[in-house]
């Protein structure tokens, strides 16, 4: 059986969404900001560690898609509009955005150096240029508050799941294959 490529993008696209979603059940609320610890930046990065770069933003897109339609596939069991248009929606975007520059920079050589460094850029860097600035308009913080409570909490958790993404990743790409 030849499964073309749109059927492949679809399949893989919706097998790291449940990944991803899966994870961010794994939800830690952080006194200081309206934004929990959750495993969905992990999904992410490994989507991007896998995937091609249009697979990896679907990934993403399907979630949004899903929330927005109102199930709780966002960290804490939660989604609907409100949620994504609220203080953690700049976050969904950026990972949708990071996902795909992943995938786009963490090339096909194998290097974990380089693939860490892709997850840093798209994982964390990424979703924080979208995430910190919604956060400060949708809350009406200024920009540094915004930093110290969407950005400098999660820096270590999220360098932390570039490395695991990046060791799991690796080892999933050299046993898969492409995707």
């Amino acid at each position: 059986m030849n499964i073309d490529s749109k059927h492949k993008d679809l399949i893989h696209s919706s097998l790291f969404a449940a990944l991803t979603i899966a994870l961010g059940f794994i939800s830690v609320p952080v006194p200081i900001s309206p934004v929990p610890i959750s495993g969905i930046s992990l999904g992410v990065m490994l989507a991007g560690s896998i995937l091609s770069p249009r697979q990896a933003a679907y990934s993403v897109l399907v979630i949004i898609l899903l929330a927005a339609a109102g199930l709780p596939v966002l960290s804490g069991f939660t989604g609907g509009l409100g949620v994504l248009l609220g203080p953690r929606g700049g976050y969904y975007v950026g990972f949708m955005v990071g996902a795909a520059v992943i995938a786009f920079l963490r090339g096909n050589n194998g290097s974990m150096l380089r693939l860490f460094l892709a997850n840093i850029t798209g994982g964390i860097i990424i979703a924080y240029l979208f995430a910190v600035p919604w956060l400060s308009l949708v809350t009406g913080m200024p920009l540094l508050p915004s930093i110290m409570a969407g950005a400098a909490p999660f820096i270590i958790g999220d360098l932390l799941k570039a490395a695991i993404a990046t060791v799991f990743g690796a080892a999933l790409r050299k046993r898969l294959g492409a995707l």
